[in-house]
């Protein structure tokens, strides 16, 4: 089985007392780590998106729920159970669509209902062992999606899904880090705008592990694809509706869109974590949108001005659009024929 280079970047660094989040806003100009010692901190770096896709999201929320645990605990050792129960809240709070940030908060509120004679080293293990299970999940996914490219000349793949998205190794990306160990693989990566996590993040971090990539802007898609140069889109996700739709970046709908028109397969990998049982398609899934300063020109933010912005941060792309959904625990292929029920009767 592929192993995670040990070079790769990482997103989240726990060192025992304190959460090293890498601000992925300064890349790739800049590696920079902040330190945060309580779950304010580490709220305010999800929303802010200094940290960012959704199972890096869910590990770095379970982060600051142990560090909760042990701040309040040496605090107030009465009632730091509802302490910790406020910061979850809190936590929760922070980015709406990620299903992975509620997964992994469910887990910590596990804990509270147990009889613990160390929270703290309790939380830490939980948060821990939550880390460790998707590097885990992310290398099986790279192994089963690789599986699929057999013979693929090309693929393309929108926003950051790799070790920067992740505990460390990547959905979409994980699967490309796969098959180039395998075969020749042309790889081109879409700019994915406003936040350029494509141009900024997914170029910047393939290089870093050797692997050649092309980066495209957005509106190159559809010419990309016309010139047969790629036979497969491959995504992540931040959100799998129960029928296999699926919430993702803003812009992968349209991909997939262009895909049917052009003959090109779309793959989304995503750990089970990131499937939503509880909504029956996509039209359930929450979007979030974004301040509109994040995508107007400075000249255009003042009082009065007559120019707004729309910015949502996902859309939502259909089953019937999807070839194959990745999990670590195995390959719907087709979802809208085969169903998503195998893999919810393995979950249960």
């Amino acid at each position: 089985m592929t192993q995670p280079n040990k070079k790769t970047v990482q997103a989240l660094q726990w060192t025992g007392a304190l959460l090293k989040v890498l601000d992925q806003r300064q890349l790739p100009e800049a590696l920079v780590y902040d330190d945060y010692h309580d779950a304010a901190g580490v709220t305010e770096a999800i929303t802010t998106m200094r940290v960012r896709g959704a199972p890096a999201i869910g590990i770095a929320a379970a982060y600051g729920v142990a560090l909760s645990a042990i701040q309040h605990c040496a605090e107030d050792p009465i009632h730091w159970q509802q302490k910790v129960t406020a910061d979850i809240a809190m936590l929760a709070k922070s980015r709406p669509t990620a299903v992975n940030l509620f997964w992994a908060l469910d887990q910590m509120k596990s804990l509270l209902k147990q009889p613990l004679t160390n929270p703290p080293a309790a939380f830490i293990a939980r948060s821990e062992k939550i880390h460790a299970d998707d590097i885990a999940a992310n290398t099986k996914m790279g192994e089963l999606g690789a599986n699929l490219l057999t013979g693929a000349k090309g693929v393309m793949t929108h926003c950051n899904t790799g070790a920067l998205a992740t505990g460390g190794y990547g959905t979409a990306l994980g699967v490309i880090r796969s098959a180039t160990q395998r075969q020749p693989l042309n790889v081109y990566a879409g700019e994915t705008r406003p936040w350029l996590q494509g141009a900024r993040l997914t170029v910047w971090e393939l290089a870093q592990d050797g692997i050649p990539v092309t980066l495209l802007a957005d509106s190159a898609a559809a010419w990309l694809m016309k010139s047969g140069a790629i036979d497969w889109i491959i995504v992540g996700a931040d959100r799998i509706a129960a029928n296999g739709d699926t919430a993702n970046k803003i812009g992968t709908y349209s991909l997939a869109v262009l895909a049917k028109q052009h003959g090109v397969k779309v793959m989304v990998v995503a750990p089970t974590t990131t499937i939503d049982w509880a909504i029956e398609n996509g039209s359930r899934i929450e979007i979030e949108q974004r301040n509109q300063n994040e995508l107007l020109p400075a000249c255009y933010i003042k009082e009065g001005s007559l120019v707004s912005a729309w910015n949502p941060v996902f859309d939502v792309t259909p089953a019937e659009l999807i070839s194959a959904i990745v999990t670590e625990r195995g390959v719907v292929l087709k979802p809208t024929e085969q169903g998503m029920g195998d893999l919810n009767h393995d979950i249960r």
